[in-house]
């Protein structure tokens, strides 16, 4: 994710770190010189380029497409913005049951079952962390596991890890350290964890769907090709700017919903994933009284 102050003028012109321009700038190309190609036909064969066609009924379209590329983004940033909340649920849950387990198990002979149930937290964020960007969601789970890894058989290493810290919890409370009460508290914020490993996998295996995309993508195509044809009797060479404008708008625009619609990725727009693990990371440490890592930093305005 990238996390900057705004610009000034000269850099705002001229920065690509973080840009969509890169990613676009190929299709640019290619619609600025279409551009060209049309402005040198209509030097050569004026009469195939009347000025009476006018730019109207490019404006008609390019309201509609303004509207139909609105929705798509919109879309496209809710799910962003609904998985940024559930990694911030993740890390709310997290501390709070770091809280509860110091308040409601206090005794140091108690203190191995606390830190083997809060290392479970930390293993389930990691784990969660590895499946949702394609890694080794078990391997991630039995590095934070301090009695080796979960069953092989069992098809989610990380909610694995979740259930083994409610079974050292139960356990608790059969030999009597924890009330019923103070365990459903417990029991409530694990469930929570849980529940918002099933809206990242929601979202991650739910996209925007693919028609209203190729209609948007489609259309954005054929408007900046033929924009050219009404606009190259007014305005000549000015037409290649004009057009390129245009395109860096539509296609800049479709680009960046591309990247917010798939949130856990790792372009520069996604979700910093390796930060939000390491806050939950800074709660487990600072509970277990062990020295606690520092948050990841921006490295050249970029979070991962």
């Amino acid at each position: 994710m990238i996390v900057r102050t705004r610009p000034g003028l000269f850099t705002l012109l001229f920065t690509l770190r973080g840009s969509i321009l890169p990613r676009v700038a190929p299709k640019l190309a290619g619609i600025v010189a279409v551009s060209c190609l049309v402005v040198a036909a209509e030097g050569r064969w004026p009469a195939l380029f009347p000025v009476a066609a006018g730019v109207a009924p490019f404006t008609v379209v390019g309201v509609a497409l303004s509207i139909f590329s609105s929705f798509r983004n919109n879309a496209c940033y809710d799910r962003w913005w609904e998985a940024r909340k559930a990694w911030g649920t993740v890390i709310s849950e997290a501390r709070g049951l770091a809280r509860a387990l110091t308040a409601l198990l206090p005794d140091p002979a108690q203190a191995a079952a606390r830190a083997r149930a809060l290392r479970g937290v930390s293993a389930f964020a990691h784990g969660l962390r590895a499946r949702l960007r394609g890694g080794d969601e078990a391997a991630a789970v039995a590095a934070r596991l301090p009695d080796g890894p979960p069953p092989a058989h069992c098809p989610s290493p990380m909610e694995s890890a979740l259930t083994a810290t409610t079974a050292e919890l139960a356990a608790l409370a059969r030999a009597g350290a924890l009330t019923d009460v103070a365990f459903a508290i417990l029991e409530r914020k694990i469930a929570r964890l849980s529940e918002m490993h099933t809206v990242c996998e929601r979202i991650e295996n739910t996209p925007v769907p693919f028609a209203y995309s190729l209609l948007v993508y489609r259309t954005a195509w054929l408007y900046c090709l033929l924009l050219p044809v009404g606009l190259s009797g007014a305005l000549g060479w000015g037409t290649p700017v004009i057009v390129g404008l245009v395109a860096y708008t539509f296609f800049g625009l479709d680009a960046l919903g591309d990247e917010l619609e798939e949130p856990f990725g790792l372009e520069p727009n996604d979700l910093p994933l390796d930060a939000l693990v390491r806050a939950v990371d800074r709660v487990v440490h600072a509970a277990l009284g062990e020295p606690v890592p520092d948050p990841l930093a921006p490295e050249r305005h970029r979070l991962r």
